[in-house]
C-alpha cells in the first residue's frame, strides 16, 4: 500500500526509487531524483551550444536530441559524433531532461563533437528489450546514409563515432557496440565506431528490488546470472565489441560499482582486441556527474574529453 493526500493506494508491485505500479496496472515514476525537469531546445548562450529535437525515421515513438556546437574551427573539417543512451532505470529518462541536456550540452562544448541523445521507449509501457532495439536501430539509421538529419550529416564524422551512456545507458551502449560488432555495422556502412564511454553501468546487482524491476520490465530475461545483457562474462560475443578502445567510469561510493569493476575486468580478460581502460572518482556516488557540478565532475568531462579527442 502507499498513501496519497491521506488515501490509501492500492499498489500492485513497487520498485523504489523507480517506479510503482497500481492495482490496475498503471505506472508512476517516483520523484526522488531533485529538480529534473523537461529543457527545450534551443542555442544555449553560456555555451554556444545549439540543440534540436527530431523523430528517428521508421521508428515510431522514438525520439534524438541532437547536439551541435555553433562555433568550430572550420579547418577541423567534421567533429566525432557521440551517440548517447540516458539512464533511468529503462523506465525513465529522456534527452530531452536537465540533467542529461545539461550534462550533453557542457561535454559538446568542452570535447567539440556532434551529440545525438536516443530517446528510446521506456518500459512498462514498452517491455523491454525495446530500448535494446530501439538504441541500435537509431544507430543504424545514423550510419546507414537513408535520410539522415543536416545537423549530423553536414557536421559529423561517421569514422569517429563513440557510443556512450549512464547507468542503464551505459548496460545498451554496450549492448549496441556487441550488435554493431556481431552485425558487421561498419563493414557495411563504412562508418568507424572508435570509442565506448561506460559511466556508472548496470549490469545487474545484488538488491532484490532492482532485480525484481528488471524482470517486471522484462518478462523474456533468463535471469541475473544468465542474461548476456546483464553478465558480459556469459555473452560468447563479448570479444565482438565494435570498438577499439573503452573506458569504464566507476565512483567510489556508487552502489553498484562492483558491477562497473567486473565489467573492466571481464573486457580486459576477452579475445577482444581493444584497449580498456579505468577510471574511479574517489568519494562519488551514481552517476554524480549528472547532478553535481564540482571538480571532480570536471576532471571527469576532461577525463572523457580527452578520450575522445585522442589521436
Amino acid at each position: 500500500m502507499d498513501s496519497n493526500h491521506g488515501h490509501v493506494v492500492e499498489l500492485a508491485h513497487d520498485f523504489p526509487p523507480f517506479l510503482k505500479i497500481h492495482k490496475d496496472g498503471r505506472p508512476e515514476r517516483y520523484r526522488l531524483f531533485g529538480d529534473i525537469h523537461p529543457v527545450h531546445p534551443g542555442l544555449d548562450p553560456a555555451t554556444g551550444v545549439n540543440t534540436k529535437d527530431i523523430s528517428v525515421p521508421y521508428l515510431p515513438g522514438v525520439t534524438a536530441r541532437i547536439f551541435l556546437p555553433v562555433e568550430f574551427s572550420g579547418d577541423r573539417g567534421k567533429l566525432p559524433l557521440l551517440v548517447h543512451y540516458h539512464g533511468g532505470g529503462f523506465c525513465d529518462g529522456s534527452p530531452h531532461d536537465s540533467a542529461t541536456h545539461n550534462y550533453l550540452t557542457a561535454l559538446v562544448a568542452e570535447a567539440s563533437v556532434v551529440a545525438v541523445s536516443i530517446g528510446y521507449r521506456v518500459a512498462p509501457e514498452t517491455p523491454l528489450p525495446a530500448a535494446y532495439e530501439d538504441s541500435l536501430m537509431a544507430l543504424m539509421w545514423l550510419v546507414g546514409g537513408e535520410n539522415p538529419d543536416p545537423w549530423v550529416s553536414e557536421h559529423a564524422d561517421l569514422g569517429r563515432i563513440f557510443l556512450a551512456g549512464d547507468s542503464v545507458g551505459a548496460n545498451i551502449a554496450h549492448y549496441v557496440a556487441i550488435q554493431a560488432g556481431v552485425s558487421s555495422l561498419t563493414e557495411k556502412t563504412g562508418a568507424k565506431i572508435i570509442g565506448l564511454i561506460i559511466l556508472h553501468p548496470f549490469f545487474g546487482c545484488e538488491d532484490d528490488v532492482q532485480n525484481q524491476l528488471y524482470y517486471y520490465l522484462y518478462p523474456t530475461s533468463p535471469g541475473y546470472d544468465k542474461d548476456p545483457k546483464l553478465n558480459p562474462s556469459v555473452d560468447p560475443d563479448i570479444h565482438r565489441i565494435a570498438a577499439e578502445r573503452v573506458l569504464v567510469c566507476v565512483g567510489e561510493r556508487d552502489w553498484i560499482k562492483d558491477r562497473g569493476l567486473a565489467y573492466y575486468e571481464t573486457l580486459s580478460k576477452s579475445r577482444w582486441g581493444g584497449t580498456v581502460e579505468l577510471e574511479e572518482d574517489k568519494g562519488e556516488e551514481h552517476c554524480f556527474h549528472l547532478f553535481k557540478r564540482n571538480e571532480t565532475s570536471s576532471l571527469l568531462m576532461k577525463r572523457v574529453a580527452e578520450f575522445v579527442n585522442r589521436e
